[in-house]
């Protein structure tokens, strides 16, 4: 089955790289997933609200214990501080999204490198790039952990959107199998550089600029006091009013990727975000993030029920959002 993405949203995107407004008039809304399954329908319902109204929320009494949550973030600052030298023994390779890069990303909403470094774990293709034990003690089997924890959480909440969009409840969880070959979700650990003295203040930088995510479903982590995450609903804005979202150690950032726009027949909005400089007087110092991104299985048929779009797989689907998102260096 051939790719059918249409990449007139690249050129929507370049269109996005504007200082744009700010306005707090938009409500980021917090649903609560405690007690699911006997609160399953009320929790449908404020989620599909969330979703369709503005693409973002966030999730509380999602079921991660937050010590496991902040040993993950010691655990992510601990890769980071490694040498480069021992990084890169573990590149990026790219067609797995597996492994470490610095400052490769570049958006084409500002033509430049995201001011940041990652390492994605792709569960299937992870082979010779884990760090030893001898240089991070106990990072393979935590972060093994917790990406399979994010896993159920990302899956409790598509299964909502399975049930609003009359497909089967499970139709989402089948498409997203942690033990297929074909497994493509990734859980993404993030370091924002921090932003140095002679260029604070500078107005127009950008630690990554703005974009839609290519997945299902993203899962992000923060840490109190480190912000500068913004939305901007609706793909056609020509106003380009930018909305903080406050960062929570405690509560899971939400948002829908264009994979499940596109599943859901255009009814669950991909929306444009980005990660500003601070500002004068707010931290300047580094930034870290975890992203889980629930990507569909890439022998999965991304169709949605009312077929507005021709089937493709979501193999063919990511291989060209991501080819038009990197570029090597130089």
């Amino acid at each position: 089955m051939t790719a059918s993405y249409d990449l007139s949203e690249v050129s929507r995107e370049k269109q996005m790289g504007g200082l744009g407004k700010e306005t707090d008039t938009r409500e980021i809304r917090i649903v609560d997933l405690t007690d699911f399954d006997d609160r399953r329908a009320e929790i449908t319902e404020q989620l599909w609200d969330a979703a369709t109204e503005i693409g973002f929320f966030q999730l509380s009494g999602h079921g991660i214990p937050q010590h496991l949550i902040d040993e993950m973030f010691g655990a992510t600052a601990d890769f980071f501080a490694l040498p480069e030298s021992v990084k890169g023994r573990y590149p990026l390779v790219k067609q797995h999204n597996a492994g470490w890069e610095s400052m490769s990303q570049v958006r084409p909403s500002i033509g430049v490198p995201d001011q940041k470094e990652s390492y994605q774990v792709t569960r299937p293709h992870m082979d010779q790039l884990w760090p030893s034990e001898a240089e991070l003690a106990g990072f393979r089997s935590r972060v093994l952990d917790f990406e399979a924890r994010a896993w159920s959480v990302a899956m409790r909440v598509l299964s909502c959107f399975a049930d609003r969009l009359g497909l089967p409840r499970e139709h989402f969880t089948a498409a997203h199998d942690p033990g297929s070959p074909d497994y493509q979700s990734t859980l993404r650990l993030l370091h924002y550089f921090a932003v140095p003295a002679e260029l604070r203040g500078v107005p127009g930088r950008w630690r990554a600029g703005a974009h839609t995510d290519f997945d299902c479903l993203t899962l992000l982590f923060q840490r109190d006091g480190q912000g500068g995450l913004q939305v901007c609903p609706g793909k056609e804005m020509a106003d380009q009013e930018w909305t903080s979202i406050t960062p929570s150690s405690s509560l899971i950032t939400c948002n829908i990727g264009d994979m499940l726009t596109r599943w859901s027949d255009d009814l669950l909005p991909s929306n444009f975000h980005r990660v500003r400089s601070p500002g004068e007087g707010e931290y300047q110092g580094d930034r870290y993030s975890i992203a889980y991104f629930a990507q569909a299985d890439r022998d999965a048929i991304i169709q949605g029920p009312a077929g507005k779009y021709p089937p493709v797989t979501a193999a063919d689907f990511l291989t060209q959002r991501v080819q038009a998102n990197y570029q090597p260096k130089g």
